[in-house]
């Protein structure tokens, strides 16, 4: 059952998909088509997706996070996202990125399910460490997406291509303003999910920790620079997309990086 979950979801994301490609490729039956019909797929999709996550996530051992199962969780968060702020905003061309990776995410997790537990017995705090760091990663991710995006969108504009992609992104100011909320936001979910840490975790710093801990207090670090720098001195453009992916790599290295390690290769 949960499989069948998750394959529906999988499919209603390529669906959607699709019909957003379709839409941006000014195809006659779907360029006439309101964004709200053409991404309710996507939107069941993450019903189903959170289905079939919490059946597989949580188990009679604990909670069960294995690489995998954390890129999907990224995935279901990062998809619902940005089906969101497609409703408000011209952010379709993101989600037609985010949606097949986010299939490719439970893909993966149905052909390499983890298993790595949390025990039942685990602290509340420390499961809503978990929680909030995959909430916190997810924002950042979708940040660094619109970084990439954004470089695209500098360099179309400053070598005088107005059209193509350029259609179908939010003007520039806008753009901008979604990056920074989205790192303000995931800024505060890292700043809570450190704290957290801290507290719940009896050593942060021991051996199988103390790269997870440093590289995500050295993305914390690189992240309050940058809005500190937006703050003081009015960061944008090519400074801001270099400091938000620098984070951003740090911040991947510290969480699916160690998780590698410890899943992939110590335990082989």
């Amino acid at each position: 059952m949960n499989a069948a979950f998750g394959f529906i979801a999988l499919i209603l994301y390529l669906a959607c998909t699709l019909g957003l490609v379709f839409r941006i490729q000014g195809t006659s039956k779907f360029k006439d088509q309101a964004i709200t019909t053409l991404l309710v797929p996507g939107f069941v999709g993450v019903v189903f997706h959170l289905i079939s996550l919490y059946s597989s996530l949580i188990t009679d051992f604990g909670l069960q996070f294995g690489f995998f199962s954390a890129a999907s969780t990224i995935g279901a968060v990062n998809s619902l996202l940005i089906l969101l702020m497609s409703l408000k905003r011209q952010t379709e061309l993101l989600a037609t990125i985010v949606l097949p990776i986010s299939a490719l995410a439970i893909l993966l997790e149905m052909l390499f399910p983890g298993g790595y537990f949390l025990p039942p017995d685990s602290a509340t705090g420390l499961q809503i460490h978990v929680l909030i760091s995959i909430v916190a990663y997810s924002l950042l991710g979708l940040a660094a997406l619109m970084s990439l995006i954004l470089a695209v969108q500098n360099h179309l504009l400053h070598n005088h291509h107005p059209g193509g992609l350029l259609r179908h992104l939010p003007p520039l100011q806008i753009m901008e303003k979604l990056l920074f909320d989205s790192i303000v936001a995931g800024f505060i979910g890292l700043s809570i999910a450190l704290i957290t840490g801290f507290i719940f975790l009896d050593d942060l710093f021991a051996q199988h920790l103390v790269h997870k801990t440093i590289l995500a207090i050295i993305a914390w670090l690189v992240f309050a620079i940058l809005l500190t720098g937006r703050a003081i001195m009015g960061w944008r453009g090519r400074t801001a997309i270099r400091w938000t992916l620098s984070g951003f790599v740090s911040l991947m290295l510290a969480y699916f990086g160690s998780k590698f390690v410890l899943e992939f290769i110590l335990a082989s």
